[in-house]
């Protein structure tokens, strides 16, 4: 009684001591990784899966002395490639451009699975083609399994939150990169130590460069009126606090269904200006536009598949959606 009593308040203090140490602009990797223990659900028969894959006593005996970390998709490899530039990189899973429930592991990634220390994805609210393979190995870490990160809940076509529901696009938020980077740090530090200072330096370096990011295009601070905007598919809920936007409609809840009939009434019943700027995943989005004219338009990926180093990737992608904002606010 005494002990579990005792395991009881330890793990609530571990809990306050994750969400401040998450929360700092650049911590040393093992300490990080000492706060992400503590994310552990609540109920005692949940197993933790930061402990579980870091704790050398779950990992099987052939993966004891390991040092590789696979890396399931594309965003979240962008984000590892900051954290090991200057030593061995992780292994990237899925191809570029397959995320969410799209792609699938052939036979030579079901071997990395089984030969890295840890692999390391989002989890089952992105990444559904994994959850099979994923979230019965002893060796895997979701991302969405912790706590530090800034959630949103989906929202329908109309905007609207979704109660119950995650938006799982985490990484397009500048908090949430930061944050990313320094549980990956913890991650190969402890997977690789050898070279822990230099993950260490680099996460602290790509905090610095992804402020540097945000301000280049961040609206002030007291600016407090949203610019309106639609997007085909809502997938950038999180870059609309740095340029104070509001999605006002989507076109459709997956990217890969075609707008309903319906759905392109109400937004134009329903448009805050007379022109507006529209989010397409893709150049074939084009053919809905003169259904939705006057707009002005711009393409981009929410997994930032043509980025070769995650900033210049999402600086690409904030400054292309601004000038569209304003290019639909000066028509208007």
């Amino acid at each position: 009684m005494l002990y579990s009593l005792f395991v009881q308040k330890f793990h609530a203090v571990l809990r306050c001591l994750a969400l401040a140490l998450l929360a700092l602009p650049a911590i040393p990797a093992l300490s990080v990784l000492l706060a992400l223990t503590a994310n552990a659900a609540d109920n005692a028969h949940h197993v933790n899966p930061i402990k579980a894959a870091t704790d050398s006593v779950a990992l099987p005996e052939y993966l004891r002395q390991k040092t590789q970390v696979a890396i399931s998709n594309y965003p979240l490899f962008l984000l590892s490639e900051v954290v090991t530039k200057g030593a061995p990189s992780g292994i990237l899973l899925l191809n570029v451009g397959d995320i969410g429930h799209h792609g699938g592991l052939s036979p030579s990634d079901m071997k990395t699975i089984k030969n890295s220390r840890y692999v390391v994805w989002f989890g089952d609210s992105l990444e559904t083609n994994l959850t099979k393979t994923l979230a019965t190995k002893n060796n895997t870490i979701s991302l969405y399994g912790l706590k530090g990160f800034n959630r949103q809940p989906r929202r329908d076509v109309q905007g609207k939150p979704i109660a119950n529901t995650l938006d799982p696009h985490i990484w397009l938020d500048p908090n949430n990169a930061k944050a990313i980077t320094r549980a990956l740090g913890a991650i190969y530090s402890r997977a690789n130590p050898a070279y822990q200072q230099r993950y260490a330096a680099n996460v602290q370096a790509f905090a610095t460069q992804m402020d540097a990011a945000v301000a280049q295009v961040a609206k002030p601070a007291k600016s407090t009126k949203l610019r309106p905007y639609w997007a085909y598919h809502d997938a950038f809920q999180y870059i609309e606090p740095t340029l104070k936007l509001e999605m006002v409609g989507a076109l459709t809840t997956d990217h890969h269904l075609p707008p309903k009939a319906s759905q392109m009434r109400w937004l134009n019943n329903n448009r805050p200006q007379k022109t507006l700027c529209v989010l397409l995943q893709t150049d074939s989005n084009q053919g809905v536009l003169n259904k939705l004219a006057p707009v002005k338009s711009s393409v981009q990926q929410e997994d930032m598949g043509n980025a070769q180093d995650f900033v210049t990737g999402w600086l690409t992608m904030v400054t292309q959606i601004n000038r569209c904002i304003q290019t639909a606010a000066s028509a208007s």
